[in-house]
């Protein structure tokens, strides 16, 4: 188990974190961190979700935002603040600055999802979009700061961003004592640096174990000596980040136990039974958590483990795509392909079997052009809903054996 180092000590301590759990106090709120008993059962520990979705601005990152901007002198105030985020920090800063009358300027990749954007708008910022990534941002940060002299409030490392982020684990303890293991996102590193030193200050025994997306598993190279590559667009872009602070870093190597990844189907899974059984709505990043549960029960079986659910701010049109790609995966909602007669009274024939078998057919085709068939033949291209995976494979075995060619799609 990693020990508390006095360098670790050094960046950001336990009093640090209690001193912004005081100047954060009457502003952000302390969010439930409430059992899922059926979401326990399920992964076989016991499992405690911190709310942080619930926050005004819908992410945790208030936390270390208004820590950072209560920081600020009367001069810097008068000057503004810039920021480079892709989403949740900036909504957390463009808020609280409205708050504290700090003209506030935000950076954002391009790629960050409308509700985001248009949030921080919301909140009174002005905001730019420019470069592919958090890094391409931070370039045009830092002389887009100097020209105007702008005071940057970094979304990670940063000593009072991480303090304040780290009350979560301050709340989180403090309501349930008896947790062993705390599942931490990762991104640039500020949460569970945070998290790690309040929780590992307090009880010394419990384990902080990280996790990052496949696809962007930047402090997972950086503390386990890898070159994993890193591309492509994730579902959870608040933690897709290509180079992790130098303080997380470093606090991550001397106090987190272990840094796992988990596959974009692993956090689609997450995010959809988040919603179907918590009826709580969390981007990809805050359902890296339980994704990570969920990918390797055995890790935490009899234990009391604690998530933090770290955002929900998710456009619509993807948790519509989540929830479909969820269906068809457990076989509720599956693409058909039948190689049929064309003439008459073959798709009734189809339609009263599937009907007799109970699937509901939810979208129909017919393609007699563009296929490899004979000239007399017609692909039928059919979606249906099922009850499950087992009453699927009932549904293909009639097709097949009323001699229909039936394959998914």
């Amino acid at each position: 188990m990693p020990r508390y180092p006095e360098s670790a000590q050094t960046a950001v301590t336990l009093a640090d974190v209690r001193r912004a759990a005081s100047v954060i106090r009457d502003s952000v709120m302390v969010t439930v961190c409430n059992e899922s008993r059926t979401l326990g059962e399920i992964c076989g520990c016991r499992l405690f979700l911190k709310f942080e979705n619930l926050q005004f601005t819908a992410t945790f990152k208030e936390r270390g935002a208004l820590n950072r901007l209560q920081a600020l002198s009367p001069e810097e105030r008068k000057r503004g603040v810039i920021a480079m985020s892709a989403g949740n920090h900036a909504q957390g800063v463009a808020y609280h600055a409205k708050r504290l009358g700090i003209p506030a300027t935000i950076v954002m990749p391009i790629g960050t999802p409308m509700v985001k954007i248009e949030n921080t708008r919301r909140h009174g910022a002005e905001v730019i979009i420019t470069g592919q990534t958090l890094e391409e941002c931070f370039t045009f940060v830092r002389s887009h700061a100097a020209e105007h002299g702008l005071i940057l409030v970094h979304p990670y490392d940063d000593p009072l961003i991480i303090a304040g982020q780290g009350t979560i684990g301050l709340e989180m303890l403090e309501a349930v004592p008896e947790l062993d293991i705390l599942v931490i996102p990762i991104g640039g590193g500020g949460l569970i640096s945070g998290i790690a030193t309040a929780a590992k200050a307090l009880k010394p025994s419990i384990q902080v174990i990280g996790v990052q997306a496949q696809l962007y598993p930047s402090m997972y190279n950086a503390v386990r000596g890898e070159q994993l590559p890193m591309r492509g667009d994730t579902l959870a872009e608040g933690i897709a980040v290509k180079a992790p602070g130098q303080i997380t870093t470093k606090i991550v190597r001397e106090l987190v136990d272990d840094v796992v990844l988990v596959s974009e189907d692993q956090i689609e899974r997450a995010v959809a039974m988040l919603i179907s059984i918590e009826k709580t709505v969390v981007e990809g990043a805050g359902a890296a958590g339980l994704a990570a549960v969920l990918a390797a029960p055995e890790r935490f079986v009899g234990r009391n483990v604690g998530l933090v659910l770290t955002g929900g701010n998710i456009d619509t049109r993807l948790i519509a795509s989540v929830l479909t790609r969820e269906l068809a995966r457990e076989g509720r909602l599956t693409q058909l392909a039948l190689d049929i007669v064309d003439r008459p009274g073959q798709l009734a024939a189809v339609s009263i079997l599937l009907a007799e078998a109970g699937a509901n057919i939810i979208e129909v085709s017919h393609q007699r052009t563009f296929s490899d068939l004979p000239a007399k033949a017609t692909l039928l291209e059919l979606v249906i809903e099922t009850r499950d995976r087992a009453h699927l494979e009932d549904v293909l075995a009639r097709l097949g054996a009323a001699g229909f060619v039936v394959r998914e799609t």
